[in-house]
């Protein structure tokens, strides 16, 4: 019995101790102020790692002839631009510029690897083929960022009619992005 009252004895101490202390607590409070910035960010490569914009054979003499058609091509970059972030995409006039040819109006050409021959290409924005690519903010394709890459197709036509030796050509633009 004595160890039951002191038990009670015990328990009714630690009660009231609890009881003053927490009549006696105080409380204080602040804000945290938290923030981030999200820059602008956008990047630009070719599709899958190839950046080639092929157009297979060019026939001078049947279909590709002054009577014939354009050889025509399509090409893929692989644009990321931050979400609702803009930028122009722009591309170069090439290695082998023709004389006369500027950013805004150019006049691309691919080499023959093996002499000093030409063969004229054109780079649009459109597949109708209308717009032409340029190398200026006023020429160059306009892009909204999603967040998430997006392939960004290049279309390419390498008028009919022209006079050229067999051989392979080439050529190299610079994709550009300003953001």
């Amino acid at each position: 019995m004595k160890a039951i009252k002191t038990a009670v004895a015990a328990v009714t101490a630690a009660a009231a101790l609890v009881a003053f202390s927490s009549a006696e607590a105080a409380t204080a409070t602040t804000n945290l102020s938290v923030t981030a910035s999200v820059g602008g960010a956008c990047s630009i490569g070719a599709v899958g790692g190839g950046g080639t914009l092929n157009f297979g054979t060019y026939d001078p003499i049947i279909v590709n002839s002054a009577l014939g058609v354009d050889l025509l091509g399509t090409g893929a970059l692989s644009v990321q631009c931050t979400l609702l972030g803009t930028a122009v995409i722009t591309l170069g006039q090439g290695l082998y510029p023709s004389a006369g040819s500027t950013d805004a109006a150019p006049l691309r050409r691919m080499r023959n690897t093996a002499s000093a021959d030409y063969l004229a290409y054109r780079l649009h924005q459109d597949v109708t083929r209308l717009i032409v690519w340029g190398n200026t903010a006023g020429t160059g394709l306009p892009f909204l960022g999603t967040g998430m890459p997006v392939a960004v197709l290049v279309y390419g036509t390498v008028p009919r009619g022209q006079n050229v030796p067999s051989g392979t050509y080439n050529d190299t633009v610079v994709a550009t992005i300003t953001f």
